[in-house]
């Protein structure tokens, strides 16, 4: 099956594949050739892709899933591979984030300082097969 992850800016990912597994906002699913079609809101968090025994990491900041004809597609607004990311800079923006978290006045900023919390931790995650 194939996968392409895009984003307005660039085509991260272009390749065939042997298993995806990312997360919706309903909760994590996993994809396999052959699988009925399939649309699914994504959150955000990290697609695995599983290459003949090899397995590589992708942040997906929400956005769409869909699959079929063994065609999956990833419309999402920023996505990295894990190798991408920097390490350090990721650990400084979640401690940035859980900051600005415990010290939330009003619940808007709340709800942004989560939304940082959960992309810094997904870049981390990422970051963790490599």
């Amino acid at each position: 099956m194939h996968l392409k992850i895009i984003t307005h800016e660039r085509v991260v990912f272009d390749e065939d594949v042997d298993e995806i597994y990312t997360r919706g906002v309903d909760g994590e699913f996993g994809v396999l050739k052959g699988h009925v079609p399939l649309m699914s809101a994504l959150d955000i968090g990290v697609t695995k892709v599983l290459q003949g025994g090899n397995t590589q990491l992708f942040t997906t900041m929400g956005g769409v899933f869909q699959f079929k004809d063994d065609d999956a597609i990833i419309l999402t607004t920023t996505a990295e591979r894990g190798s991408e990311i920097d390490v350090a800079r990721a650990k400084e923006a979640l401690a940035r984030a859980q900051a600005r978290l415990a010290d939330a006045a009003a619940e808007t900023d709340a709800k942004r300082a989560e939304a940082a919390v959960a992309r810094a931790m997904a870049r981390l995650k990422a970051t963790m097969n490599n």
